[in-house]
């Protein structure tokens, strides 16, 4: 079984207000054997999406290289936006070395409650991911069952939302479509993509993430 470990402390700036949780990156990050285009930082796999959606966004001409200029970049935008990232395991086993969450065994997790508690200005949670099995909003479901929290529903439409109640504040989660490659079979599948695949024939998987994203990170 290969140990997967996550390569990456929690980036968590002071005042930040939103938390990005996902799961682990590739284990190549794990033993440090990187591809041209990857970034030595949360999320910087090549394969990927979130930066580079984050890059259109907010305009940031970033690189996409394996240099520590990359990760400042990287650094600098989330203490400038105060946006954190936080992803729920530590660690998993795996028998098949790759980066499917089902895949994941053994799984030991960041205590997710313990950083809220650790960083009171943050108001709201962007899980990397849905409500399937050992994705980040599945495994946080966990922590919250273990103590007594109660997720409640804000809206079912994709992206989901949810709210909870921490020591008196109120902290909203948004489950966004994964920024993950592997994720854009289902992106294909939902109505409002393929309304605007009609409309706009060059729209494309990534483009839609955008829209989606733009309202939860603006």
């Amino acid at each position: 079984m290969f140990l997967h470990q996550h390569p990456y402390k929690p980036f968590i700036p002071r005042d930040a207000t939103k938390l990005i949780i996902g799961t682990l990156p590739p284990p190549r990050f794990t033993i440090g054997e990187f591809k041209p285009g990857d970034v030595d930082f949360c999320y910087g796999s090549r394969d990927g999406y979130l930066w580079q959606i984050i890059d259109r966004m907010f305009n940031l001409n970033l690189d996409f290289e394996t240099t520590t200029h990359a990760v400042q970049q990287r650094k600098d935008f989330l203490k400038s936006y105060k946006i954190g990232i936080c992803d729920i395991v530590e660690s998993a086993e795996r028998a098949n070395i790759d980066a499917s969450d089902l895949g994941m065994h053994n799984i030991v997790c960041r205590d997710i409650i313990h950083q809220l508690n650790e960083n009171p200005s943050i108001e709201t949670i962007l899980f990397m991911g849905g409500n399937s099995k050992n994705g980040p909003e599945y495994l946080f479901r966990k922590q919250l069952k273990i103590k007594q929290i109660k997720l409640s529903v804000v809206s079912s439409e994709v992206p989901r939302q949810h709210e909870f109640q921490l020591n008196g504040r109120n902290i909203q989660t948004v489950s966004l479509t994964s920024p993950s490659g592997a994720a854009n079979r289902a992106v294909g599948a939902i109505s409002e993509y393929k309304e605007l695949k009609k409309k706009h024939p060059n729209f494309n998987t990534i483009d839609f993430r955008v829209l989606q994203y733009k309202t939860y990170f603006k």
